[in-house]
């Protein structure tokens, strides 16, 4: 019977297409009856600042949650705020069905990453949505609101893929379940945060606090894109994230470089030689021990790995670049592995400001990715010893003089908090039936991906509650998630809507 199961669940190229269930018909017929009101409310919910040290307008996040869940008829509604009184609280609700032995619990986040407008589009702004008729990357134009929506027009917004689009497909598809009058077969619980985008540092307070409200035997993440191939997706991990933030030192004040160049050291090449000692030149982290805590990936998760389109060549097109960073390794081969990235570098000034110095700091900030079997804090020392093995001594402060007089290469590292990977196993009968449920919602391959490449704190749904998470989002790949121009592809939203109701209803 296993070895079925198996074959069943990830034997994906010989999966006949099978036509969408008559209840994702139905659930489609009520969204199209309810687009307008829906995309109102949408943008209404879009206009609210929501940046995740803004706690004032997170507050007010939370409030029009609570009003939409309200008009939804949902019951049990609560602000759950954690011990930390200045921390946003995460806005809860449930639906309890007569006769229901198991409870599902959907999660999204409603926070969103900083913003810089000069950065997005002239003509847009991070929390002013606009629909466009496609892809502004393509040519598309801003179009007025209307009643009726394209499935390839966007909408642009901070928030507006990531995740307010969780939020709003969750609560949109238990609506569209009861405005259907179709059954649900489960205890529903929904569960929106607050501070995801900051690493979610009060969410364990919650957890302890309201242990007994937020039982569940599965939680439903709704975070993230698709497969870049553009088919839906389950995926059944995340990697775990810490950061580091290290400054080298050269002269204490800037130094003219031409008549101090070749003498006095340059911390950006300093800087520049250190990180390049960081990884060699297939792209794999040179410091030691980096990959040994990594636990292996089961027959299942290869089999399920093997099965995912291909989109190499696609990506590298889109992205306008031609060799991969660990040249014959796979996007989804290279997801599966611990990483370390510069996600920014900073030494003297550029462009118009450029100036003949040397400048007296070059600073870098650290992105550790993990997998299962990594411990944030133990990459973290690996990284430090590292440092101190190409010469470095290693300080959490600035220099003293008198530390500046003794050591020629001085760095200081700030290790950030962090948190350590998660994945489920994917032969749980309740996550073979949310396969199924999905499976019901479309005629195309659902992609089965053991972890994705971001991350989220699920460990700590594991720690605090030993809950079981798996992640089905629904954004489209290209919606600039984190940067600016961020938005949402109207027919993922659709689809989305779709997929959730669909788990929603699984028996």
């Amino acid at each position: 019977m296993k070895k079925l199961c198996c074959l069943f669940l990830f034997s994906i190229q010989i999966i006949l297409a099978v036509a969408q269930s008559p209840q994702t018909l139905k659930i489609r017929a009520v969204r199209r009856q309810n687009e307008k009101a829906w995309m109102a409310e949408y943008f209404a919910f879009l206009t609210i600042p929501n940046i995740a040290v803004d706690t004032q307008h997170l507050r007010e996040n939370a409030k029009f949650i609570v009003q939409m869940m309200r008009q939804r008829q949902i019951g049990n509604i609560q602000l759950l705020q954690p011990d930390t009184r200045t921390a946003p609280p995460a806005v809860y609700g449930e639906v309890l069905t007569p006769g229901a032995t198991q409870t599902l619990t959907f999660y999204a986040h409603y926070d969103g990453q900083p913003v810089d407008s000069t950065q997005w589009l002239k003509e847009l702004s991070p929390f002013m949505p606009k629909l466009t008729n496609g892809s502004l990357e393509k040519g598309a134009a801003i179009i007025p609101w209307t009643d009726t929506y394209d499935p390839e027009w966007r909408l642009y917004a901070r928030g507006a893929s990531d995740d307010k689009a969780g939020v709003m497909a969750i609560l949109a598809a238990f609506e569209a379940i009861q405005r259907s009058g179709q059954q649900l077969h489960y205890n529903i619980k929904f569960f929106f945060e607050g501070e995801e985008e900051a690493g979610s540092p009060h969410l364990y307070e919650i957890f302890q606090k309201y242990t007994t409200l937020l039982r569940s035997d599965l939680w439903i993440i709704c975070d993230g894109p698709v497969h870049q191939s553009g088919k839906k997706m389950i995926s059944f991990g995340v990697r775990g994230d810490t950061r580091m933030d290290l400054t080298v030192y050269g002269p204490s004040r800037p130094l003219h470089s031409g008549h101090y160049g070749n003498w006095a050291p340059n911390p950006g090449l300093m800087l520049a030689k250190l990180l390049s000692s960081m990884k060699d030149e297939k792209g794999r982290v040179t410091v030691k021990r980096f990959y040994d805590d990594v636990v292996p990936l089961t027959r299942e998760e290869n089999a399920a790995l093997a099965a995912i389109p291909p989109v190499g060549d696609q990506m590298k097109k889109e992205l306008k670049f031609v060799t991969e960073e660990m040249p014959g390794v796979t996007l989804n081969e290279a997801i599966m592995m611990p990483s370390l990235n510069i996600n920014g570098m900073q030494s003297g000034n550029i462009g118009a400001k450029a100036a003949n110095v040397i400048p007296v700091t070059a600073s870098a900030v650290l992105d550790l990715r993990l997998v299962p079997g990594n411990d944030y804090q133990k990459q973290q020392q690996r990284v430090l010893d590292h440092i101190k093995e190409q010469g470095y001594y290693v300080i959490d402060h600035e220099p003293t003089d008198a530390e500046r007089n003794r050591y020629a290469k001085i760095a200081k590292v700030t290790p950030s908090d962090g948190y350590n990977a998660q994945r489920t196993p994917m032969d749980l009968p309740a996550v073979q039936k949310v396969i199924a449920a999905v499976r019901s919602t479309t005629s195309d391959q659902v992609v089965l991906l053991p972890s994705m490449g971001g991350s989220l704190p699920l460990f700590v749904f594991e720690k605090y509650l030993n809950a079981k998470t798996i992640t089905v989002p629904i954004a489209n790949h290209d919606n600039n998630q984190h940067a600016e121009n961020e938005n949402i592809r109207i027919a993922n939203l659709w689809n989305g809507i779709e997929t959730l109701a669909a788990i929603m209803q699984m028996q």
